[in-house]
């Protein structure tokens, strides 16, 4: 396929509030780019598009505010979406939430509630926007999976397999649209500074010093800046790259998961082994766990 062409092209993308999508909503409208935002942060979200506007006053931004664990209402958007823009030139599927704790530890709620932002919801907009992305000569589409997408480590049950959930769905979209010449990308990001775990929800069962301890070991690991994975995923698309991993801290274990698909869990538990002299205090119990977010990791 031909690179991908942003100028004069509408992009739709969700998660826009903050983070990677923050980042890549600057990237393209830097590209030339009209924008789709979506969000349920609308202070956040106000503050992007002020921000965009400033630097790109002639770029056309449209904004919806959703929560995207409502079926409902991403229906509705993916509609009214549709109807505004019978033409995309690019979705980019952003949007993303993480909860805490082993599947023993979480209720059926809780992990249902992930998988329907992480996995429904990309399948929501994909099968509503797919149309106007196949009338549109030389579109994209780019779902963004996780580092948690190639590997499943202990205590991320929810997260992984809804991650893994949207590489699966991205790799047979590749096939399939290729016909049509949308160009499709699944995007693994490893450890990008974002506020995914400072708001990640953690499962009802899960003691609060343990969360804490496996909180503490996930931020050692976020240290690519948001404007820098914005930047490698723009580039793949811009290549129609097939696949994306942003950072050693996916490259490595994904090549731990090649070489060693049924035993890498121990390695990776040797590495998260907690420290008991290092194990904080448990806050109280009545201390609010924190919102969450529309960032994805």
């Amino acid at each position: 396929m031909r690179d991908f062409v942003f100028p004069g092209g509408t992009a739709v993308l969700t998660g826009a509030a903050s983070g990677i999508g923050e980042a890549l909503a600057h990237g393209l409208a830097r590209r030339g780019a009209d924008l789709v935002l979506l969000d349920r942060d609308a202070e956040r979200l106000e503050a992007v598009v002020a921000a965009i506007r400033a630097a790109h006053p002639d770029r056309r931004v449209e904004t919806h505010l959703v929560d995207l664990a409502d079926p409902e209402a991403t229906d509705r958007v993916a509609g009214e979406i549709h109807r505004a823009h019978p033409r995309l030139r690019l979705l980019i599927n952003n949007a993303g939430v993480a909860l805490g704790g082993r599947f023993d530890q979480v209720t059926l709620d809780e992990f249902l509630w992930v998988i329907e932002i992480n996995f429904r919801a990309v399948v929501r907009l994909t099968h509503a926007l797919l149309p106007a992305l196949k009338s549109e000569p030389g579109a994209h589409l780019v779902n963004v999976s996780s580092l948690f997408g190639l590997i499943a480590p202990a205590g991320q049950a929810a997260y992984s397999a809804s991650k893994f959930a949207v590489r699966g769905f991205t790799e047979a979209l590749r096939h399939e649209l290729v016909d049509d010449g949308v160009g499709v990308t699944s995007v693994h990001p490893g450890g990008i500074r974002t506020r995914i775990a400072a708001s990640a929800r953690v499962g009802s069962g899960v003691p609060r010093a343990e969360y804490e301890v496996g909180r503490t070991q996930f931020e050692k690991l976020l240290t690519i800046d948001p404007a820098k994975a914005a930047e490698v995923i723009l580039r793949g698309v811009e290549r129609r790259r097939g696949r994306v991993l942003i950072g050693w801290s996916a490259k490595l274990p994904d090549l731990l998961a090649r070489l060693a698909p049924a035993s890498y869990g121990k390695v990776l538990a040797l590495g998260m082994r907690p420290n008991p002299a290092r194990m904080p205090a448990p806050r109280s119990a009545a201390e609010p766990v924190a919102p969450r977010t529309g960032e994805s990791a």
